[in-house]
Order: C-alpha cells, then structure tokens, then sequence
C-alpha cells in the first residue's frame, strides 16, 4: 500500500484539533486509504486504544441502519465512555442526509472528539455546509494519484515513456493499477463513472437525462484546453438529434463540476490582474475517466500533456488559472504564497523553430519578472530568453516546483 505522505502531511497537526477534518475527491480516489493511515497512526505512534477510535464506512452494509442521522448521533454518542480524545472517522458521510446535524450536536455535547469526514461531491463544499458548520472546519483535496505516487506504487521506471503513457491514457486512480489488461481496467473505470453517475449525479443532483449527461461530458473531454462555448456545445448537440436549453445545459455541466468529474478553471487578466467569468476552460478530474469518455480518434496528445500539467499543479498546491494576455493567451498561471509562475505547455518542440517561436514568444510578451516556462517531453534543454524549458517528466517526478 502506498502511503499517501503528500496528504498525510498536511492533515497530521491537526488530529487533535476541533476543526473539522474533511476530506473531498472524487470516487475511489484514495479517500479511505488515508483514512486507514491515519487510524494506523493514531495506533502505532500514538499508541492510541482501539476502543477510541470510531470508523464507519457508509457504503458498507453494515453501516445501513445509520443512514439515519438520529440513529447514527446516538450510536456514536453511546461509544463515548470516558475522557480521554475521540477519534470519529465518517467515510462518504454525504449518504447521510441532515450528517450536519449529527456533527453540530457532536461538537456542541462532546468535547472529547476530532472528527475526520471524507465525501465524493461537492455537497461538501457547499456554502450550505460552510454555513452550518460555521467556519469550523479543515478542508482537504485529495486527488488521484499524482505521477510520482504512481511510479512509487507500481514500481516501474518513472522516466520510461512507456510508464509515462500509461499514466497519461490511464490515470491515477489508485485500484486500476492492480489491473493490466486494457480491458479490465476499462471494465474497472466505466464500474467508477457508472458509480458516480447513480450516485452522485442521478440521485443526489436529480438529473434524469443520463444519455444527455454523457454526450455532454464527452464532448467537454474532446475539447479540453479550448475555451468554452455554450453556443458550439448546443450546435454539437442539436447535429446529435439532441435539444437541450442553455439553463439545463450549465445546470448539467455543473453537475460533472459537483460530482468531482472536472474542474472550471477561469481566466485571468494579466494586465488587468482580475478574474474573468467568461470563456473558461475545463479538464478532467482523472485522465482514465477522461479516455473511456472520449470517442474522437483524432485527439491530440498535447491536450492530454495540458490536462496532465493542470492536475500537477492542482497537486502542487497552487491557484490555476488560464491567462489572458493583450494578444492571446498563457495556458497556465499558478499562484501560491504570492508568487505567479506562467507557464506554457506543448507536446515537442526541438527541430521545429515555428512551435518554439510561438510557445516561447506567448511568454515574452508578459511585461513583469515572475518566473516563466515551457513544459515539454522534449529531453534536451531549450531555454531562452530567461525563460525556462522543463521536460515534462522531471517536472512530474520533481517537488521542487
């Protein structure tokens, strides 16, 4: 099993506080795994008793009967014997309906509990819950598998293109890794997305038109990295003999959002140093979700290489936002602790001077001295201008970044 360190890390100086601890990601990302590694923790290092530490799994059967928020308030508070620190682990709590009541009266009638919750959409983001927790709470992201954990856990040679590729049409969700067949793993992706679909989509988002709902996320896969036009998705659909509103449109591209399917990310003004609502972008959550969703032969390595950058820099911690220059446009922006880093990605560019001009020249044209790169698969070392060419791979596997 790999130990998700990178999480772990961040979670760790908060096991005894009464912030709320919860964990967000997409199905069968790793959630209950870290869940797991911080009860061996609690065990091994803290040495704590086994009988102070509560764990229920709400997609295990024997769980059922506290899908009842009064039943499971007082099922937990009968385990509460003594004074000594709790430790209440609740694994895809969105199931419960009204959790948040059962969470406000634990706070409010025990003091002796630190609450870890994990959930797969974003009814755990919601200004809902912000509101009925009251600010006190910790929120994590976890994603799937980062490059650099999928070499750690395979085991193979992370600056193998082959490993690479895999990574790349495959994606990080942890438990596709035990399949090597290309069609169990797509048996295994498609068991994902179906349970998403049902769960977190059908049921929780009350859409009924599912056929709708995947046309409409195959076609935000097939165009990734372009700018988003509701005017073009409905003309793709209507050549499909398919009608839809622009309301239900963006109430159905919302969804995949709430689902943890894929990510907006908007536009910034360079010059303007704002925030723009318009023309966004999307990109897949995990690129396995992303390969048994797209049916379109032709599409382009580089996007799949932008989408791979884009959930690197998730990863990394940073703010990401499209950039919008006087004259075009910066694939990436990234912000953390005040710093911006802008950065270009492109799939090669040695032997062909019109591709570099243009990735390199995107660059220049930025008039301030924050950090500026190209990320590329080419191996050989393209600098210029004070601008910086990475490969793609030693920016996966480096945390330097």
């Amino acid at each position: 099993m790999l130990l998700r360190e990178e999480y772990l890390s961040k979670i760790r100086g908060f096991y005894d506080s009464n912030l709320i601890k919860i964990l967000v990601g997409i199905r069968r990302c790793g959630k209950s795994v870290i869940l797991n590694q911080i009860i061996e923790e609690l065990k091994e290092k803290r040495h704590i008793h086994e009988n102070h530490i509560i764990f229920i799994n709400f997609e295990f059967i024997e769980f059922e009967e506290l899908l009842d928020y009064k039943k499971l308030n007082k099922y937990i508070k009968d385990k509460i014997k003594d004074k000594e620190i709790y430790y209440l682990f609740l694994d895809e709590v969105q199931n419960v309906d009204n959790f948040e009541k059962v969470i406000n009266s634990l706070r409010a009638s025990i003091k002796n509990i630190s609450i870890f919750l994990t959930g797969s959409n974003s009814k755990m983001l919601s200004e809902e819950l912000s509101s009925v927790l009251s600010g006190r709470y910790v929120l994590f992201h976890i994603n799937p598998l980062s490059y650099k954990e999928y070499v750690s856990l395979t085991k193979k040679d992370g600056k193998d293109l082959n490993t690479f590729w895999d990574y790349a049409k495959w994606g990080g969700l942890p438990n596709r890794c035990e399949f090597t067949n290309e069609i169990d793993i797509k048996n295994y992706l498609h068991s994902v997305y179906d349970s998403i679909i049902l769960r977190d989509v059908v049921k929780r988002l009350n859409v009924k038109d599912t056929i709708l709902f995947d046309t409409i996320l195959q076609y935000l896969i097939e165009t990734s990295g372009r700018e988003f036009s509701s005017e073009n998705i409905i003309k793709y659909l209507d050549k499909e003999n398919k009608k839809i509103s622009n309301e239900t449109l963006y109430n159905y591209i919302d969804a995949l959002c709430k689902a943890l399917i894929i990510r907006k990310v908007y536009r910034y003004d360079i010059a303007g140093k704002s925030v723009l609502k318009t023309l966004n972008k999307y990109y897949a959550t995990d690129l396995g979700i992303a390969q048994i969703k797209n049916n379109n032969p032709e599409f382009k390595n580089y996007i799949i290489l932008e989408n791979i950058v884009y959930n690197e820099l998730i990863n990394k911690n940073y703010e990401v936002y499209i950039g919008k220059t006087k004259n075009g446009e910066v694939d990436f922006i990234a912000k953390k602790n005040g710093i911006i880093k802008y950065i270009q990605v492109t799939y090669e560019m040695a032997g062909n001077e019109s591709t570099m001009e243009r990735e390199f020249n995107a660059l220049k044209k930025i008039e301030d001295n924050y950090p500026k790169y190209v990320i590329s698969l080419d191996k050989i070392d393209l600098s210029r201008d004070g601008i910086i060419h990475l490969n793609l791979i030693d920016f996966l596997l480096n945390e330097d970044f």
